[in-house]
């Protein structure tokens, strides 16, 4: 085969990822996806004195990278360093589990066989890239369903780790039908891997079918307001007047709530006027006085709102490796991205976002780069890396069944981490976000949509409350209610229901991410050693 056919292999597989991504996309071509791939990684093993192990990065890095671009290049509205950044590293981290695959492979199988080693290596990738200084799980496989919540609902017993492995099992299967259908040696042999492949992808269809049919949510509504203020964050956010902020979401709040609202949501970073967390600082804010206000006369309502905030350190050796010094005033200080909580206690709650975006909220490993964060792109209201909260605490409220987890923006593209507040006892999901950055492009509408992933792995009603839009309900289907339009003020008014119910998913994360991280390190393992292994362990492998 000629290289410039491993290339068009390479750009096939691209193209059927890329036309598979939410919210516009058919994820079923996911299960072809890799077929392609599966081809040019045979024929690397196949011509083994033609080509390196490493050709397999070389081959497969412009599929990985022309998916990046043709899903994620929207990031380049709000900063093209990082747009720049996310996909070259991204493709990179893809293409080298891919190289992975291909050395052992090679290794133990060589040509035609195998292909089943793919699906370690490349979950155990997405459970890492998952928690670590680079993170940007976007794309990862088993999202790809996000727009098509009746096809999963099985995710609250595996979350997306059960996508992604259902994606390889069909492209596995299908690769061994397009063995049968090409091979004329073969073709008296097709109707078993055909009907293989018709199982993979059929079974679990009907599981899930059966599952959306009959899951019926207990009845326990709570009356819920959401604003969708539509604050331009290049232009408005951060130089309107936080009174101005503060009455437009008041008076878009006063046609919907009512004596028997529980709860009025605002977006992520509602608030910029650098709100002091120290006592009694905070108290002073005037936002925070207006909030107080409206809630004396609304004495049942719970308000969940985003904040700018700040906490002084009083002495510099208490200092967090995220603090910063201020010379003007001397003394140390950290900045965080909060979710705060008021209701008519006179209490508050807060809670500090901390699943950060690299480069904008986080400057990566800063124990190392700490030098360069006053160059890290100002998108929070705040340069330099933000603190975190240490646990997924949620906001405990006057009612005892109405618990709440509040995930800010990004937070919720992740399965584990976002389940987190629903283990510590949340009963109702809140998403609060901008989405305003990347304009009307697919970066919003994707967002939007993994949020029904979250609500089917925890089976918890979401309640999503975004700047710009798309904020909307979601029940413990997934299946979205009232999304407002984007770019439009508005308000809605729901009745999500709670639910104590703690599922498989939520109780054990992402456990087929682990087991295939160790099932990955006995395969390196493997492989380093391979000349050691006895003759016949290799010949039952070949």
């Amino acid at each position: 085969m000629k290289k410039s056919h491993l290339l068009l292999l390479a750009l096939l597989s691209a193209i059927l990822l890329s036309i598979s991504w939410p919210s516009r996309g058919y994820p079923f071509f996911l299960f072809f996806a890799f077929i392609p791939l599966f081809w040019l990684e045979d024929e690397l093993c196949k011509e083994k004195g033609k080509y390196h192990t490493f050709h397999a990065l070389l081959y497969s890095y412009p599929a990985f990278f022309i998916w990046n671009i043709l899903t994620t290049w929207w990031i380049w509205n709000s900063t093209a360093f990082g747009a720049t950044f996310a996909v070259i590293l991204n493709s990179f981290f893809m293409s080298l589990a891919f190289l992975f695959y291909h050395w052992t492979k090679k290794r133990f199988f060589g040509y035609g066989k195998g292909q089943f080693l793919l699906i370690f290596y490349w979950i155990t990738f997405e459970f890492l890239h998952q928690d670590w200084d680079l993170t940007w799980s976007w794309l990862n496989l088993g999202s790809g369903f996000s727009a098509y919540p009746s096809v999963i609902q099985w995710y609250e017993y595996t979350g997306i780790f059960g996508g992604a492995l259902w994606i390889f099992l069909g492209n596995i299967s299908g690769y061994k039908l397009s063995q049968a259908l090409f091979n004329t040696a073969l073709a008296g042999s097709r109707k078993k891997p055909a009907l293989i492949f018709a199982c993979v992808l059929l079974f679990p269809l009907l599981v899930s079918f059966l599952i959306f049919y009959t899951y019926k949510e207990k009845i326990d509504p709570v009356e819920v307001v959401v604003i969708q203020p539509n604050i331009d964050p290049y232009t408005e956010q951060y130089s309107l007047p936080p009174a101005t902020v503060m009455d437009r979401m008041m008076t878009l709040a006063a046609g919907a709530v009512g004596p028997n609202t529980n709860l009025l949501i605002c977006p992520e970073s509602a608030i910029q006027e650098s709100i002091w967390e120290n006592e009694p600082l905070f108290d002073e804010s005037p936002s925070i006085r207006t909030i107080h206000q409206y809630i004396k006369q609304h004495p049942k309502l719970g308000v969940v709102m985003g904040a700018s905030t700040f906490w002084r350190f009083d002495e510099k050796n208490a200092v967090t490796e995220t603090a910063r010094f201020s010379s003007t005033y001397n003394f140390w200080y950290d900045a965080f991205n909060t979710s705060v909580f008021i209701d008519s206690t006179g209490k508050h709650q807060l809670y500090h976002k901390s699943k950060l975006v690299v480069g904008v909220e986080r400057m990566p490993f800063p124990k190392y780069m700490k030098f360069l964060e006053n160059y890290a792109l100002d998108l929070g209201g705040t340069i330099g890396s933000l603190g975190m909260s240490d646990d997924r605490t949620p906001f405990a409220t006057t009612r005892k069944d109405l618990v709440l987890g509040s995930a800010i923006c990004y937070e919720s593209v992740y399965g584990e981490f976002f389940s987190k507040f629903v283990k510590n006892g949340a009963t109702l999901m809140l998403i609060i976000t901008n989405d305003g950055w990347w304009g009307n492009t697919p970066g919003h509408r994707q967002h939007w949509r993994f949020a029904s992933l979250r609500a089917i792995e925890t089976r918890r009603d979401i309640a999503r409350s975004a700047n710009t839009g798309i904020s909307c309900f979601i029940d413990q289907r997934g299946i979205v209610h009232q999304a407002a339009p984007y770019w439009q003020k508005d308000v809605i008014k729901g009745f999500p229901n709670l639910n104590n119910k703690i599922t498989f998913y939520t109780k054990y994360g992402d456990y087929i991410g682990r087991i295939c991280g160790w099932m990955s390190l006995i395969l390196v393992v493997c492989t380093l050693f391979y000349r050691l292994f006895p003759p016949i362990l290799r010949k039952f492998t070949s």
